[in-house]
């Protein structure tokens, strides 16, 4: 969020902040884009509503969740540890609405232009890797370039020209599995809406017919313990008050190219409390929408984004 006034503005139109908002006026490295902007009229083509206010650029954007950001188009100076990049482009955000919970703003790291791997590809080859850690006795990290170390044990999944967009990473499940056994899920039910793996959804989306086979034969792996209703998407949920252990069914994802990815256990059931934990996956709306591999799901695992190599890679054990 950034504000143009001396002491900081966080009216209506921002919810509130956690950090100190950027203030444009104390940053002698920082300039708004001119509406007559090559860069600025690339805005519409990567998917951004683009405006002017006098001679300044306008960007505005929404996401899934009906969250949105609007503000001004602008370039500054960005340090990563000590490597600077000047003229960075990014959003200096006006209006910002929705769920953003707090955030001081949003880091893109997508197949866009204006993604941050985009703008410094020049020194890290637009390669990044992150770990979510599954609580807070582990240490995540989001790492830039190759240099920091990339796990030994990673195996690659090419990036689909199938859902090929400006933004988003896709690429091809060809299975799942639970508790040791493939489900038969035919291959059209993938192949068709595609696939891509994004960290900025919770739970992971799957087309009706491979969440139906997903959930029965978990269902059927977890029939000794009691059922509970569901909540919001979340449709398959137990009560295991006053139990010490649970015996959860693995569950992993066959990706094209020979990668098996099996997901962490804190990763399959969503916890709200002991009498209610559910399944952490959700029934797309229809057979047409792509299908999700969210961020819960990636949960210990390193995942590594090879842009100029067109791959996506996963190893376990990501986060210290």
């Amino acid at each position: 969020m950034c504000s143009f006034s001396k002491s900081g503005k966080n009216g209506t139109s921002c919810y509130p902040q956690e950090e100190p908002i950027f203030n444009p006026s104390s940053s002698t490295s920082y300039s708004n884009v001119s509406c007559s902007s090559p860069v600025c009229d690339s805005l519409t083509s990567q998917g951004y509503y683009r405006n002017c206010s006098a001679s300044n650029c306008i960007y505005g954007i929404g996401y899934g969740d009906s969250s949105f950001t609007v503000g001004f188009l602008a370039k500054e100076k960005f340090t990563l540890n000590t490597d600077v990049f000047d003229g960075v482009n990014f959003g200096c955000g006006e209006n910002n609405q929705g769920l953003f919970y707090g955030a001081a703003g949003l880091l893109g790291l997508g197949r866009g232009e204006f993604s941050l791997p985009s703008q410094t590809a020049m020194t890290y080859n637009n390669i990044f890797s992150y770990c979510l850690p599954s609580s807070a006795d582990y240490t995540g990290h989001l790492t830039f370039g190759s240099s920091g170390g990339l796990s030994n044990s990673v195996k690659y999944t090419p990036i689909s020209t199938a859902r090929d967009s400006a933004s988003f990473y896709g690429f091809d499940i060809v299975g799942i599995t639970v508790a040791g056994k493939e489900l038969e899920i035919p291959l059209t039910v993938f192949s068709a809406p595609g696939a891509i793996i994004d960290s900025g959804t919770v739970i992971t989306r799957l087309p009706p017919k491979a969440y139906a086979a997903l959930r029965t034969a978990f269902k059927e792996n977890m029939s000794n313990y009691t059922t509970t209703m569901g909540q919001s998407i979340l449709d398959t949920c137990y009560n295991f008050t006053g139990l010490e252990t649970v015996e959860i069914p693995k569950v992993s994802f066959s990706f094209k190219g020979g990668t098996d990815v099996e997901v962490d256990s804190k990763g399959i059931l969503y916890v709200f409390d002991a009498s209610e934990v559910c399944l952490a996956f959700a029934e797309n709306g229809n057979d047409d929408d792509v299908a999700i591999f969210g961020n819960f799901q990636q949960k210990t695992i390193q995942v590594v984004y090879d842009g100029a190599g067109g791959r996506v890679g996963f190893a376990p054990d990501g986060c210290m």
